[in-house]
């Protein structure tokens, strides 16, 4: 019905910068709150940033000024732009979105798949 699909995680140097990408597509008649999670090795999933459909955004205290989401509500796509990254930003990364489905009143959240970002030198 709807997919969420990541891209763009990968090995990246503290102090670098990676951009990753997720695109929602399938049965969606419009798409609310965006946003991305993280979850370490033995550690429990976290919220790392989130945004409205209007723009307003929400960042963990150990990101801010570091990362910035944004969207593009036409392509249906959040960004998560990593800069000055540190080797405790190592994860995996999930995207999610809240969707109404097309077709239905209701909002469900759906999880794109993971991609791993690990910050090395």
């Amino acid at each position: 019905q709807v997919q969420l699909v990541e891209s763009g995680g990968g090995l990246v140097q503290p102090g670098g910068s990676l951009r990753l990408s997720c695109a929602v597509s399938g049965s969606i008649f419009s798409i609310n709150t965006m946003g991305w999670y993280r979850q370490a090795p033995g550690k429990q999933r976290y919220l790392v940033a989130r945004i409205t459909r209007e723009g307003s955004t929400n960042y963990a205290d150990s990101v801010k000024g570091r990362f910035t989401i944004s969207r593009d509500n036409a392509k249906n796509t959040v960004y998560l732009e990593m800069n000055s990254p540190k080797p405790e930003d190592t994860a995996v990364y999930y995207c999610y979105a809240d969707v109404i489905v097309a077709g239905t009143e209701y909002e469900y959240a759906y999880w794109g798949q993971g991609t791993q970002v690990t910050v090395s030198s």
